[in-house]
């Protein structure tokens, strides 16, 4: 017998197919032959939720930064050679950069040495400063750091603009969630599936939802009717009904299968293998987002090594399931359109704390890969880890890198999206990194100051840290007040107490959240 729980969750489920089938809209049909190299781009976004520490996945293995890497982490610390040792970064010359990746990440390494990963180091909200997961995750979802009442995502909004989406595809929008991410908020042309499989409308009996092989002769099942009582309809109800029809039809006539037996079994790997399908089956799949969540090792977060390590167990599932994603589209020919943003909302201070674990950082890097990255490079302003560099960061790998750079760089290089003014309102420029290939286009919506910026290679790519001078830190990049610089006689004298008072306020609120997790279930 059901329980008035279990009928609940199964209402709440139709309802929610209905609805965010429903937004989809009327051009939801199937198209177009599996594995058939699609003509356009698609951008791939991850989002690992909770603050990815990304000093123990990008790690320093040589040099000045890796004497304080390990006095800031006598427990943490990744061994820099041996069984468990950081997997070395090298350039295509075969060149070291001082720095490799955590020993679980093998897949990501393999992408690399194969040119298909570029890292981005200290990439963030570089104009808006938080620790809280919330406010930080709603602005990068957002795109409008510091602004969160506009009522649309960044994906949504790269959607509505994207340029060469003619007739109706299928799919130009997918969010494998089980609810709607906030960076499709507005959307009326993305679909919100958690899996193919679960995306239909099973409430009720099963032998009345529908007419099966062994149902009786002439049985016409609840859901098979649902066509003819939604049309024709003049009502708002009958018109998202019908628009939900259609959608929960078009994905049960599409050849989804079951995980391969060479991807890793877990859900992370099934969410990205939908969207696999999803790109070979030539709906017309422009943006596509799935979030991995877990991040938030504020204790016990383990290294590497023989036996369990959390961080360890989570870097593998991260690295093994990017992998078999891009293994898979490289041997159907989809790779070279293809573009994976792996991002968090910020990263984890550089000092282990008490627990073995560490508390909410700023900087963190950001992983772009596919066919269509200049890949084995590092890219990015690395300030290094000496003590008195990041003193005026609070200790913290500080944000020199707007994550909104690099994501502009692959909606005017690979995209063909233009509309930056639109996409990231607010956001005062674009100068690509480099990261991409393809022609730049000039950005629509933006001042006359904010038009592309050559950057020179020699200046785009990563460069290390020089022992003498200490470069100092831009000031555009601080994440917290500057410290107060000398006035005129004229002005009034700086005062401190609010930079003081700042500070207290953000370790106050690191031990609230830790407070909370230990008290709510």
């Amino acid at each position: 017998m059901n329980t008035i729980e279990e009928s609940r969750r199964r209402f709440l489920k139709g309802c929610a197919a209905a609805s965010a089938i429903g937004a989809v809209g009327p051009g939801l049909f199937f198209s177009g032959s599996a594995h058939a190299a699609n003509g356009h781009d698609t951008v791939v976004s991850v989002f690992l939720r909770g603050g990815m520490d990304g000093l123990n996945l990008v790690i320093p293995v040589s040099g000045e930064d890796r004497v304080h890497y390990e006095q800031a982490r006598p427990e943490l610390a990744i061994a820099a050679t041996g069984t468990y040792g950081a997997l070395p970064l090298t350039l295509g010359t075969g060149a070291a950069t001082g720095f490799g990746l955590h020993p679980a990440a093998s897949g990501l390494r393999d992408m690399w040495n194969d040119g298909l990963l570029a890292i981005v180091q200290c990439c963030g909200l570089l104009t808006s400063v938080t620790r809280s997961h919330f406010d930080a995750q709603l602005s990068i979802d957002l795109g409008t750091p510091g602004q969160q009442s506009i009522g649309s995502g960044w994906l949504a909004r790269a959607l509505a603009t994207q340029p060469g989406i003619s007739g109706t595809p299928a799919l130009p929008g997918l969010a494998v969630n089980s609810r709607q991410p906030a960076n499709f908020n507005g959307s009326t042309a993305a679909l919100t599936m958690g899996s193919p499989g679960d995306f239909e409308l099973n409430a009720g009996a099963w032998s009345w939802q529908k007419a099966r092989d062994n149902s009786p002769a002439g049985l016409v099942g609840v859901n098979d009717v649902l066509e003819s009582m939604w049309n024709p309809g003049s009502t708002g109800l009958e018109h998202h009904g019908a628009r939900a029809e259609r959608a929960l039809r078009v994905i049960a006539q599409q050849p989804y299968g079951a995980l391969p037996a060479d991807w890793p079994n877990n859900n992370f790997s099934r969410q990205l293998w939908t969207i696999a399908q999803s790109i070979q089956m030539n709906l017309g799949l422009r943006y596509a987002t799935l979030d991995l969540g877990g991040w938030d090792t504020h204790e016990g977060q383990g290294t590497a090594g023989s036996g369990y390590h959390y961080y360890q167990g989570r870097i593998a599932e991260l690295s093994e399931a990017l992998a078999a994603f891009h293994r898979t589209l490289a041997a159907s020919g989809h790779l070279s359109r293809v573009t994976t943003v792996v991002q968090s909302e910020f990263g984890r201070r550089v000092r282990e704390n008490a627990n073995r674990g560490t508390d909410h950082g700023y900087g963190n890097p950001m992983l772009v890969m596919g066919g269509t990255v200049n890949g084995r490079r590092l890219y990015g302003n690395w300030l290094g880890l000496d003590p008195q560099v990041l003193s005026p960061y609070y200790g913290d790998v500080p944000v020199t890198t707007d994550h909104r750079r690099v994501l502009s760089e692959i909606l005017i290089r690979r995209m063909r999206n233009p509309n930056l003014g639109a996409v990231f309102p607010g956001y005062g420029g674009y100068a690509p990194l480099g990261l991409m290939k393809g022609s730049d286009l000039t950005p629509v919506g933006m001042a006359a100051s904010a038009a592309p910026v050559a950057v020179a290679a020699s200046t785009a790519a990563f460069r290390p840290r020089p022992a003498q001078p200490r470069p100092q830190p831009p000031r555009q990049a601080v994440p917290t007040p500057p410290k107060p610089q000398p006035r005129p006689a004229s002005q009034p004298p700086a005062r401190d107490w609010t930079q003081r008072l700042q500070r207290e306020v953000m370790q106050l609120q690191g031990r609230l959240e830790r407070w909370l997790r230990e008290v709510m279930p």
